[in-house]
C-alpha cells in the first residue's frame, strides 16, 4: 500500500494529492460497480480511479485536518476525495475512543462534535461505500460509549435518520448499529431492521439483511425469534443475507413458501 512522508495539512493538498493518483482503467471499473449510469442508484457520480487502500493512506497523512478543511472535501464531486474526508473524520474519532479516552470529558465533547459534523454532512455519503466505511466506526461508535448524549437523543437520532426520505441517511441508521451488534447489544438493530423492513430499494434490503445476520453470529436465537416474526412479508434479498451464515437445511427451512409452514426451529 502506498504510503505519504508528508503531512498534508489543507484540502487543496489533500484534492491535488488525490487527483494525481487517478488511474483511468480503474475509474470506469468503478464507475460501472458504483451504479454510475442514468436511473441507477450512482447516478452522475464521479470517480478518479483509486483504490480503498490507498484513499486510506492518504486519509492517514491528513488525519489532522479540522473539520472546515474536511468540510470541503465532502463537497467533492469526485467519490474517492469524498471517501478520504469520512476516513480522515474516521481516524480522528478513533483517537478519541479509546480506552483512556472514552470517559475524558474533553473526549467526550470531541466525540459529541465529530457526530453533530458527521450528521450535518451525512448526504455527501451518498453511495453505500461511503456509508458503511464511516457510518459503523463514528456514529456506531458513539451509541456504545460514554456521551453526554442520553440514550433517548441518540436513540431520537437514529429514528430521524430511518425517517429519512434520503436513502443514504436511511443506510446509516442500519448499518450504524454494527458496532452495538458487536458489543452485544441488539436493541438498535432489531429496532431499525424493523422499521426499515419494507423498504422499497434493493441497498436497504442488502444493509438490514447485513445487519441480522451479524447479530445471529452472537444470538442465533435472537435472529431465528426474529424470522418467525416477520420472515413472510421479508424482502427476499433481506432474507438471504440474514440467514447466510445458516446451515443448508436452516436456509432452506427458512426460504420454502410460507403457506402452512411449520416455524419452529
Amino acid at each position: 500500500m502506498k504510503t505519504f512522508s508528508d503531512i498534508l495539512t489543507t484540502a487543496d493538498e489533500v484534492a491535488a494529492t488525490m487527483e494525481a493518483l487517478g488511474d483511468e482503467s480503474q475509474r470506469n471499473i468503478l464507475k460501472r460497480f458504483f451504479k454510475t449510469g442514468k436511473g441507477e442508484y450512482g447516478e452522475g457520480d464521479d470517480f478518479l480511479g483509486i483504490k480503498v487502500p490507498v484513499t486510506r493512506s492518504v486519509a492517514l497523512a491528513a488525519a489532522g485536518l479540522p473539520h472546515g478543511e474536511t468540510a470541503k472535501l465532502l463537497a467533492s464531486p469526485k467519490h474517492e476525495i469524498r471517501l478520504c474526508g469520512f476516513l480522515i473524520l474516521v481516524e480522528q474519532f478513533r483517537k478519541i475512543s479509546g480506552k483512556k479516552a472514552a470517559s475524558d470529558p474533553d473526549c467526550m465533547k470531541a466525540r459529541e462534535e465529530a457526530v453533530n459534523f458527521y450528521l450535518q454532512h451525512a448526504r455527501c455519503a451518498n453511495n453505500w461505500d461511503l456509508v458503511d466505511l464511516s457510518a459503523p466506526k463514528i456514529i456506531g461508535q458513539w451509541l456504545v460509549m460514554p456521551s453526554t448524549s442520553s440514550e433517548d437523543h441518540k436513540r431520537e437520532t437514529l429514528d430521524r435518520l430511518a425517517a429519512s426520505s434520503n436513502l443514504w441517511e436511511q443506510r446509516i441508521a442500519i448499518v450504524s448499529t454494527l458496532t452495538p451488534i458487536r458489543n452485544g447489544d441488539f436493541c438498535h438493530v432489531l429496532r431499525y431492521a424493523e422499521r426499515l423492513l419494507t423498504h422499497r430499494h434493493d441497498l436497504i434490503h442488502k444493509a438490514v439483511g447485513w445487519m441480522l445476520r451479524e447479530a445471529g453470529k452472537k444470538d442465533i436465537g435472537m435472529l431465528r425469534a426474529f424470522l418467525k416474526q416477520h420472515h413472510k412479508y421479508m424482502p427476499r434479498t433481506t432474507l438471504r443475507y440474514a440467514i447466510e451464515r445458516m446451515d443448508d437445511g436452516e436456509r432452506k427451512h427458512w426460504m420454502k413458501p410460507t403457506d402452512n409452514q411449520n416455524d419452529t426451529f
